[in-house]
């Protein structure tokens, strides 16, 4: 299989190069002409800019699947008016040219998947949210609305197109997890706000492979929930990393101060409760890796050893 992939740099998209070539499949990567390539760099790749609606349509060769994850870091910077629009740009555009340029190809890739994010239900308390759920008000609501919306070209075109809401991805290379542990290794680790909100995790490792089994499983298409079938609380979360580091856990983050720190992002990233199963992997036979959070941190706490 001949896959085109996006977002290559980020920390899914190195993860996914590498399972694709380890699996026997080759890729090209489509990377903006400011990117620096590495000299070991063993892929293809096509040059893009989605800010000024550019692909080299011209370069696509054969393609028999694309596997779409380019998108700003929702959790880099304070959300101010000029970020936000930032952030649902990279998304919501970059996404709809994919699709229309795709669509347009003779032949036409088999698949196009697609990274969204479980920020679509928003705060829902202890409510169970499955792929059937409805969006949630807010702003990152809205943008994983508009985010899926823009990769309806593609569908309208006969491509299998599948929305993988991706949840909090745990690695020791970046992400939530790459942030966290250096102040619970000082010891000075602990829950925000009350704890009690839901964090709908999943490892690096079953990310790669619910897309490698969503590229492969001709049966899957539409919404589909990329976390592990049982979410945490904040507080079993972060007594859990603490027993695997064996640190103390004993300094919260109050919510005023994680308002006062982040603003509208704390609101939306750290406090919000929003508790996802994956009805749909586990339906279409999908096995998870690491279905329990002390297997999977003690794994990737082990890893990087």
């Amino acid at each position: 299989m001949h896959v085109l992939v996006s977002g290559t740099s980020g920390l899914v998209g190195k993860a996914l190069l590498a399972a694709l070539r380890a699996a026997g499949h080759s890729a090209t990567a489509l990377l903006r002409p400011s990117t620096h390539i590495p000299d070991d760099f063993k892929f293809g790749r096509v040059a893009w800019d989605p800010a000024k609606n550019y692909i080299d349509a011209e370069a696509l060769h054969r393609l028999d699947a694309v596997v779409h994850l380019a998108g700003e870091n929702i959790a880099s910077g304070r959300w101010t008016e000029s970020r936000k629009r930032e952030i649902r740009a990279s998304r919501v555009d970059s996404t709809r040219l994919l699709a229309e340029t795709v669509a347009k190809r003779v032949p036409k890739p088999a698949t196009f998947v697609c990274a969204s994010a479980i920020g679509y239900y928003g705060d829902r308390g202890t409510d169970i949210m499955t792929e059937e759920s409805a969006a949630g008000p807010g702003y990152l609501c809205e943008v994983c609305k508009a985010w899926e919306d823009a990769m309806l070209p593609a569908e309208a075109a006969g491509i299998r197109v599948v929305r993988l809401r991706i949840g909090v991805v745990l690695s020791t290379r970046g992400g939530a997890l790459g942030k966290m542990l250096l102040p619970f290794k000082m010891g000075v680790g602990g829950r925000i706000g009350t704890g009690s909100q839901f964090m709908s995790w999943v490892a690096i490792d079953d990310v790669v492979r619910a897309i490698l089994f969503s590229l492969e499983t001709e049966s899957l298409r539409g919404a589909v929930n990329a976390v592990a079938p049982r979410a945490v609380t904040n507080g079993e979360f972060t007594r859990t990393l603490g027993a695997a580091l064996s640190r103390p856990t004993v300094f919260p983050m109050p919510e005023f101060a994680a308002r006062l720190a982040l603003g509208e992002m704390a609101d939306a990233l750290l406090l919000a409760s929003t508790r996802v199963v994956p009805k749909r992997l586990q339906e279409s036979g999908f096995t998870f890796q690491y279905p329990e959070l002390d297997g999977a941190l003690r794994a990737i706490l082990k890893e990087r050893k």
